[in-house]
């Protein structure tokens, strides 16, 4: 992006680039979102970054009206399959937090000497950095929304001391965590912020217009009971589930946003869901977040995506019709491998003979999905038994850095694997914009959003036989503030 189209973003207070690139200024000592209020930087003083740990790592604090750190992640790491990508979608995942620099390029099949040097001369900060300035979004969220104690606050963020906590928190937020805490109460109304039973409410945060309907649409078709449910109306539906992740398990619910035409219309408009999060161990939250990123398409870049879709004459009422359609994702790519291999129904007689019993059921939510290795083991034959050994053992990955073209292959090698259970699961489990089942008249000129492109041609077909929108796990067409923190 050239200079001069990055100051007009800034100049203009245009949010279609938020997360996209951040600016800093040099007299002020502060870094912002492309869309911060404030009075506009003369264009002397203005640096621009890649990232939020860019802008750290030069010295400036982020700024404390648009809340930078805050944004929608880039769409690009999403898009892009080359390393940055990959590493960006694993450092996003907490794998630096828990794994260090050297499970990162473990996993990514490098040096950590290489990683640290792709990483640094594209995005201007190293791995160490990107995870920091991720560790420090997580401390300030359960700060200012819940009543933790401030030791308990720094290892849950994925801090080594209490130090180090105290020290990060100063240097990019220019306040000491007791100064950040006192901040957020003073903003918003009376009363004790959320304990930890209670959960941590959210606000998940997306760019330009969302179709939140399509989406909890394909949710309420797909949910399998005991891991999974949808209630209440159309429009305001909230959507539950069982989380595993790395440190232990979680509980998630999110509502579904009503459509506000003039908000939807206006082109700089964005939002959030609004999402609690109950956690058994706090150091999850980072990798919960982003997994429900994930699932609800929350960083993809509905301007560029229409933008592209709309130029085809078939697509273009398709578009208008529905702006800033998603592709829903998964929040477990191994569970989504599976239940787009053998259906609902099927899915459901697993969970309840194989999945784990929650120490705490809450509600209908009783269950994790079975682990792969735990269904390798039980039912061993047939492609089922196949899919569920690759997963085990890793000859199948299909985590936030995985290769997708590696997981094509081994997934089309797989006996009894058809090619459009294949596609479903590469959209889906590893989040790829443009894949497409081969047997779909799906022309080149959608590239990079095949699968966007076909989300709107299914919502068309299901619109017009009353049954919804949206494709779901199997691949069939689917059937019909202040305490809270912007993430």
């Amino acid at each position: 992006m050239e200079e001069e189209t990055r100051y007009e973003a800034v100049r203009s207070r245009d949010a279609r680039f938020d997360g996209e690139f951040f600016f800093a200024v040099e007299t002020t000592g502060i870094y912002c979102r492309p869309s911060c209020p404030a009075v506009t930087p003369k264009r002397e003083n203005v640096r621009y970054y890649a990232t939020a740990a860019a802008a750290q790592g030069s010295g400036f604090r982020a700024c404390r009206r648009c809340r930078p750190d805050a944004v929608p992640g880039s769409a690009g790491w999403n898009v892009r399959a080359d390393v940055v990508g990959r590493a960006m979608r694993m450092i996003g995942d907490g794998v630096v937090d828990r794994e260090g620099v050297a499970g990162l390029a473990a996993r990514l099949g490098y040096s950590a000497r290489q990683v640290q040097r792709q990483l640094t001369a594209e995005l201007g900060a190293g791995p160490v950095a990107l995870a920091r300035a991720q560790r420090a979004h997580t401390a300030r969220v359960l700060l200012q929304t819940t009543g933790l104690p401030v030791t308990e606050i720094a290892f849950a963020a994925g801090f080594a001391s209490v130090r180090q906590f105290n020290a990060t928190v100063r240097a990019v937020y220019a306040s000491t965590p007791s100064e950040l805490r006192a901040a957020a109460a003073r903003r918003g109304p009376a009363g004790p912020r959320a304990a930890p039973t209670a959960g941590i409410p959210l606000r998940l945060a997306h760019r330009g217009p969302y179709q939140s309907g399509a989406v909890f649409d394909v949710l309420a078709r797909e949910a399998v009971p005991g891991v999974e449910e949808v209630h209440g109306t159309r429009g305001r539906r909230t959507y539950r589930r069982t989380l595993r992740l790395p440190y232990g398990t979680g509980i998630v619910a999110v509502d579904e946003r009503p459509r506000t035409p003039g908000r939807q219309a206006c082109a700089h408009a964005g939002g959030w869901l609004d999402a609690r999060l109950h956690l058994t161990d706090l150091r999850d939250l980072t990798t919960a977040v982003q997994r429900l990123r994930l699932l609800f398409d929350l960083d993809a870049d509905p301007y560029a995506v229409d933008e592209r879709l709309a130029a085809d004459p078939r697509l273009a009422p398709l578009v208008a019709a529905r702006p800033g359609l998603r592709s829903p994702g998964t929040a477990d790519p191994d569970e989504l491998a599976v239940r787009a291999l053998v259906g609902p129904t099927e899915a459901e007689r697993l969970v309840r003979r194989y999945g784990k019993v929650l120490d705490a059921p809450c509600g209908t939510l009783t269950h994790l999905f079975p682990e792969a290795g735990v269904l390798a083991q039980a039912e061993p034959d047939g492609t089922l038994g196949a899919l569920t050994a690759a997963l085990a053992d890793g000859a199948l990955r299909l985590d936030a850095g995985a290769d997708r073209d590696d997981a094509q292959r081994v997934l089309l090698a797989l006996p009894g694997m058809d090619p459009r259970t294949a596609a479903v699961i590469r959209t889906r489990a590893l989040g790829d914009p443009d894949a497409a089942p081969p047997d779909e008249d799906v022309p080149d000129t959608w590239r990079p959003w095949r699968a966007y492109a076909l989300n709107h041609l299914h919502a068309a077909g299901a619109a017009e036989a009353g049954t919804g929108t949206g494709i779901a796990a199997d691949g069939t067409a689917a059937a019909h503030d202040s305490e809270r923190e912007t993430h």
